[in-house]
């Protein structure tokens, strides 16, 4: 493993990153609010500390990044973010101690928006910018961004991607890794403009309406209200987010092939029609669920029973409704999204559809094959057969997931949790959702974790995010030797 390059790596990723902080440091002195100060002083930090690890370490070369060395880059250049863009919530009137600013920082690239903040409205304009742009800057995924815009680190990119990139199996859009980062990061953009120009047609202001667009497009959640979404109160603004949440639950390959003249790519693809099948089938049930015993009309309980499950099920987090008031059916329909999660290659989290239907797939090959023995079968998706490392690797990623979110709620709770909380703030940790049930309900947030407890859910946050392998690798002995 040479450090000495994966550090030099590194220094490149914060050193950029720290430039990034001038957008909110002039959305900050727009608005002429407390945050100029702060973060001004945190990007000098940034950009030092970048170039300090890039010039102390620009001796190491190296011509291939190996997949044990890509994986590394992954963890740490998140880590270093994570932390690093805590800076400005500690520096500015956002949080009171370091583990809060590492916890809302983490929850923002992580894009799981998950937050400490009591009062959010109190804080300056310019932070909470911050604390939205970090989600969009997450939600493709800080190290893609790096491959497509740095040629100097695109050598051995794919390892990046690979170690990044929420899915199964990568899509390459182009034969250059490269130019596939840069593709999924121009659709994403787009997508981003078209939600933005809606939300300001609906009447919703320019720092609003962007600020929003840059958490729901990554699916992270973080409103600039108090009341989330429920603040707006309008079926239009409903259902922008609702259309928005979705598309960002699809595979965003699917979309540059839509926007290059494909407009049947959504139903050809089995995984989409099977995630959109799902939400049309949980929308119906919860929203039957809720009429009468919540709300009076189906019309509200559609409303509202449909943007809380696509608001889950893609692990955005919004909220309009407090669905801890809503029957027990459809509470636990809603805790199941959580683990269901949005479509492979998506800004999404959970264990994602993809995973889903192969498990579901094996299972039933198993059945099959117990009634007849000597048949040989092979599980395909889309008409092609699924290799057997996938099946592998999608296998143990099942296993890994549930067995690292039950060992983390059996600590959470150990640490003076309730059952209620801990299960739930681990299962929306993990799946990058947010909002839970208990202390950390939509009605609620994450103030009153304990202190360990916030750590363990950093951990958690950064092991859904980057799919469990790249963080949990780093603790096998195998990977250290030589």
């Amino acid at each position: 493993m040479r450090w000495r390059y994966i550090l030099n790596i590194i220094g490149i990723l914060i050193f950029f990153f720290g430039l990034t902080m001038i957008l909110p440091f002039l959305v900050g002195l727009y608005y002429q609010d407390q945050s100029v100060i702060p973060f001004l002083k945190s990007m000098g930090i940034t950009v030092v500390c970048g170039l300090l690890l890039y010039f102390i370490f620009k001796s190491e070369k190296a011509e291939v990044i190996s997949q044990r060395e890509g994986m590394a880059i992954v963890a740490v250049g998140w880590t270093a973010v994570g932390l690093f863009g805590a800076l400005p919530f500690y520096l500015g009137n956002g949080c009171h101690s370091f583990v809060d600013a590492v916890f809302e920082s983490v929850s923002g690239f992580t894009t799981t928006g998950a937050s400490i903040l009591t009062n959010i409205e109190a804080v300056s304009k310019g932070l909470l910018f911050w604390r939205s742009f970090i989600q969009w800057l997450g939600g493709m995924g800080i190290i893609v961004l790096s491959v497509a815009i740095l040629p100097f680190i695109g050598v051995g990119g794919m390892q990046l991607y690979k170690a990044e990139v929420p899915s199964p199996v990568p899509d390459k859009l182009k034969p250059r890794i490269r130019d596939t980062a840069m593709i999924l990061w121009k659709v994403y953009a787009l997508i981003s403009l078209a939600e933005t120009i809606l939300l300001m047609l609906g009447g919703m202001g320019l720092y609003d309406a962007v600020s929003h667009t840059f958490t729901t497009m990554p699916t992270g959640g973080f409103s600039t209200k108090n009341g989330s979404i429920a603040h707006f109160d309008s079926v239009y603004f409903d259902s922008v987010f609702i259309f928005f949440m979705l598309m960002a639950g699809i595979n965003f390959s699917l979309h540059y092939q839509m926007i290059k003249g494909k407009p049947l790519v959504f139903w050809k693809d089995s995984e989409c029609r099977f995630f959109l099948s799902t939400v049309l089938l949980l929308v119906i049930v919860v929203s039957i669920n809720v009429y009468g015993s919540v709300y009076e009309t189906i019309g509200n309980a559609f409303r509202y029973g449909a943007f809380q499950v696509v608001s889950i099920i893609t692990t955005t987090g919004f909220a309009t409704a407090d669905y801890e008031k809503w029957p027990a059916m459809s509470q636990l329909i809603l805790l199941l999204c959580m683990f269901f999660g949005a479509s492979a290659g998506s800004t999404g989290g959970g264990m994602k559809c993809l995973r889903i239907m192969l498990c579901f797939k094996y299972c039933y090959r198993e059945l099959f094959t117990l009634i007849h023995p000597h048949a040989v079968t092979q599980i395909k998706i889309g008409g092609k057969a699924v290799p057997d490392d996938v099946m592998r690797s999608v296998v143990g990623f099942l296993a890994l997931y549930m067995g690292l979110f039950a060992l983390s709620a059996v600590i959470l709770a150990g640490i003076g949790v309730d059952f209620r909380t801990s299960f739930a703030a681990v299962a929306a940790s993990v799946g990058n959702i947010g909002p839970g049930f208990g202390l950390v309900g939509p009605a609620d947030n994450y103030a009153q974790i304990p202190f360990l407890g916030k750590w363990l859910l950093i951990w958690c946050m950064l092991l859904g995010r980057l799919e469990i392998f790249t963080v949990i690798i780093l603790v096998v002995p195998e990977f250290w030797r030589k």
